[in-house]
């Protein structure tokens, strides 16, 4: 009697196309539509905003007050500054809060792609509500502009319009950081928010009180050298607090958090 000895079959995936990026961004910019959180999350960044150019509207319309489209800008950055880093966490906290790493890390081994086409979806969506909110901005001075006597006129030109696209990146950028940072979408956000209302109150009051600390304070505190962006006409010395400090408060976080997201246990 003899045996046949049968050669083990081998799965040989060299040859097989990857992934496309775009399909990547695709899925993950609809993975963030998908859930009940994400929904509501877009559809508060646009109700939020028009809730709060609303009610401006409705106080320097009573009040004859004069303002300019730039004011109108300024008041859009409220609403989007607060919503739009949760939206920056949750696109980087899906897979590990939500546990579909395995399978989303099964069909692309590489978490590198995957989460730089997180990155690319919450950067699109970012600008989406960023036009968005210009949009409703814009509505809201014309209806200003027709029922005053006192608008200052549309003072706001490309470059500001473009500073107001970075604030917002920059914002939904923090919220990545953390996100990958931490991996958990509820301490991500508190920490993020300790950092942007707790700390900046701190700088705050130690820039009140103590001289040196007040000059000090625009190296350190990524929240107020974005202050300057709102702002017509930023110095090169403005530019350069903004880089300085957001090493520490930016890059160093997600530096650490793709080196986490890298080495990661997948349950």
């Amino acid at each position: 009697m003899t045996t046949q000895t049968l050669a083990p079959r081998v799965l040989d995936l060299r040859t097989t196309p990857a992934v496309p990026f775009t399909r990547l961004v695709s899925v993950e910019t609809r993975k963030m539509a998908d859930t009940r959180a994400g929904r509501w999350l877009l559809i508060s960044i646009g109700l939020a905003t028009a809730i709060v150019l609303g009610v401006m509207l409705a106080v320097v319309v009573a009040r004859d007050m004069r303002v300019s489209f730039g004011d109108f800008l300024a008041a859009a950055n409220a609403p989007m500054g607060v919503l739009l880093p949760v939206l920056g966490v949750m696109s980087v906290t899906q897979e590990f809060g939500q546990r579909t790493a395995l399978t989303t890390f099964t069909q692309v081994p590489s978490r590198m792609r995957v989460y730089s086409a997180k990155f690319a979806a919450a950067l699109g969506l970012a600008l989406g509500a960023a036009v968005l909110s210009l949009v409703i901005a814009a509505g809201a001075y014309l209806a200003y502009d027709a029922m005053s006597d006192t608008a200052a006129g549309f003072s706001a030109g490309p470059g500001d319009l473009g500073r107001f696209l970075l604030v917002q990146a920059l914002g939904l950028a923090g919220g990545l950081a953390f996100g990958a940072l931490f991996l958990n979408t509820a301490v991500a956000i508190v920490v993020m928010f300790s950092v942007t209302f707790v700390l900046t109150g701190l700088f705050e009051i130690g820039a009140q009180t103590i001289g040196w600390f007040g000059d000090l304070r625009p190296w350190i505190d990524f929240q107020a050298a974005q202050g300057p962006l709102m702002d017509a006409g930023v110095t090169a010395t403005e530019w350069t607090r903004l880089l300085v400090s957001g090493l520490p408060w930016l890059v160093l976080p997600l530096a650490i958090g793709l080196w986490r997201v890298l080495r990661a246990e997948v349950k």
